[in-house]
């Protein structure tokens, strides 16, 4: 540890400059960085300083040793003051006490005796300091865990799960600033260009660099919609909350645009509302909003006016065209929409096409090229045509229009649930290889996200997503009750020194681990060995 910085205040010359000259400073690990003779002419020096270990004179001229001491604890917390005293007055020792004071020395003051004091003190300095300094590692590696229970509670906020109270005490509770006079609600998802396209990595780090980026903001608030689409929560005024949205729809654009991967990307943006209860709304016309992606593939952004603009004119540029009803776009939604988003393209697909459903050969062809185009998706997918086709229902040729809609949707589903559950699959076994190479690297104590991510190569934002869905726990948090199982196996059934159990379960500092432990388990490591406490 670095030398500790020493002040010195003392009115009496001869005791000032005899403690100063006495102890051997620099041998001991210390610098001696000044000396006043009372509180007043200290102060300014003092703050200048910081040093590191306050001595100080009890009684003095002008500004006593007590007094200046409250004024140290204020504005300087982390000195440590040593109150020299030639009264032994239980008065002057009580007042000391109340100021948290770490050491009160009474006159005469002998070399040896000060240096204790000066070692105690450089304990206590160095223990806090250790303290913090695990603290702040544990913050920093409990954080996944606080964005996971930040992501439940998004979550039940947008699904109109909480009452009013319920959420201001959880947001509280996750130090979550709600209070604005107005919310408003942005769904945003990158995709690959090419239509069936994997997640590049490139992808993902262009996400990442969204999303760093909407952190800097304290009135946009961030969380997960689905495994491939993120929501902003925004607040503010009404003219703020149109400065947000339009802050953040540029930062998508230029990132995408700068970006090598250029993917495909889509903002919905949902009307505003000024109560808290209005949320879940926003979210479902958001949510609503964004299926029209797949009908309007060139627009990138999409708000209440624009896509209930299109369902009204057939004509416009960028719905579905009636003369054609391109097959292109229920490949594109097979492959990339949301099971939750096929209700509205249904709707919204066949609005379009209103004059020609009157006639029951259009019925037909809608039918035909609606399972011809289903079939060629997953096919391209490498998922099997066969499966698909022995999923759908038979298709009626006298089909009313309201039938058609139920039987259109029917195909959809069939196939993107078939496109789901081989990805459920897909993912299961990533989220198995995750935990898997975790249970055999959980003692390496660089283990990390990161890492894990690379080994079964995904990227991290979509482990991290994938982990919460599948494991119901944030990947630290699973990692360390993992580390933590072990550790307490190990002092239960084993002699081995807590250093020892430390090493095993992946933490080098066996002080980090005592104090992770202690955190976590509301128990030391030896108490919970001996049987005192613990769960």
């Amino acid at each position: 540890m670095e030398a500790l910085k020493v002040f010195l205040v003392e009115d009496e010359s001869v005791v000032r400059e005899g403690l100063r000259d006495m102890i051997p400073w620099e041998q001991n690990g210390f610098v001696f960085s000044g000396e006043a003779p009372d509180g007043e002419v200290a102060l300014p020096a003092l703050r200048r300083l910081r040093p590191d270990i306050l001595i100080t004179d009890i009684k003095m001229p002008f500004m006593d040793g007590l007094a200046m001491s409250r004024l140290i604890n204020r504005e300087l917390p982390e000195t440590r003051i040593i109150i020299l005293s030639g009264y032994d007055d239980f008065e002057y020792a009580q007042k000391a006490i109340e100021l948290h004071v770490d050491q009160y020395l009474l006159k005469p003051i002998t070399k040896a005796g000060m240096i204790r004091a000066l070692e105690e003190t450089r304990r206590r300095i160095e223990e806090e300091r250790e303290q913090t300094r695990y603290l702040q590692i544990f913050n920093r590696e409990a954080r996944a865990y606080e964005d996971y229970s930040r992501q439940r509670f998004f979550e039940k906020l947008a699904g109109g799960k909480m009452g009013i109270q319920e959420i201001y005490e959880e947001a509280g509770r996750l130090e979550l600033d709600l209070d604005a006079e107005g919310y408003n609600l942005l769904l945003f998802v990158l995709q690959p260009r090419e239509s069936g396209a994997a997640y590049s990595e490139e992808t993902a780090a262009l996400e990442e660099s969204i999303l760093q980026y909407f952190l800097r903001f304290p009135d946009i608030l961030l969380f997960r919609s689905s495994l491939l689409s993120r929501a902003l929560l925004l607040k503010g005024s009404r003219e703020k909350l149109r400065e947000l949205a339009e802050k953040c729809i540029d930062a998508i654009r230029q990132r995408c645009a700068e970006s090598r991967c250029a993917p495909d990307w889509t903002v919905a943006v949902s009307t505003p509302t000024e109560r808290l209860s209005g949320i879940p709304h926003c979210y479902a016309e958001a949510v609503h909003i964004l299926a029209f992606r797949h009908l309007m593939p060139r627009r990138h952004v999409l708000t209440a006016e624009i896509t209930g603009r299109a369902g009204k004119d057939a004509g416009l540029a960028d719905a579905v065209d009636s003369g054609k009803a391109d097959p292109m776009l229920i490949r594109n939604f097979v492959q990339n929409g949301f099971a939750d988003e096929i209700e509205d393209f249904v709707t919204e697909y066949l609005g379009n096409l209103e004059p020609g459903l009157r006639s029951m050969m259009f019925r037909h062809y809608l039918i035909f090229s609606w399972r011809i185009n289903a079939a060629a998706a997953v096919a391209e997918l490498g998922l099997s045509r066969e499966a698909l086709i022995a999923r759908l229902p038979a298709a009626d040729a006298d089909l009313t229009a309201e039938e058609l809609r139920g039987y259109l949707t029917e195909v959809l589903a069939s196939a993107i649930g078939l496109r789901n559950e081989e990805s459920g699959r897909q993912n299961s076994d990533l989220v198995e290889q995750a935990i898997l190479y975790v249970d055999q690297h959980y003692t390496e104590e660089d283990l990390s996200l990161n890492s894990v991510a690379r080994a079964v190569n995904i990227s991290t934002n979509y482990l991290s997503a994938l982990f919460g869905q599948k494991v119901g726990l944030s990947f630290v948090e699973y990692l360390t009750q993992k580390r933590m199982t072990r550790a307490k196996q190990l002092l239960r059934q084993s002699d081995r020194r807590s250093g020892e159990i430390a090493q095993e379960v992946g933490y080098r500092d066996a002080h980090y681990f005592s104090f992770v432990f202690k955190k976590t388990q509301g128990c030391t490591p030896r108490e919970y060995r001996s049987g005192e406490r613990g769960r």
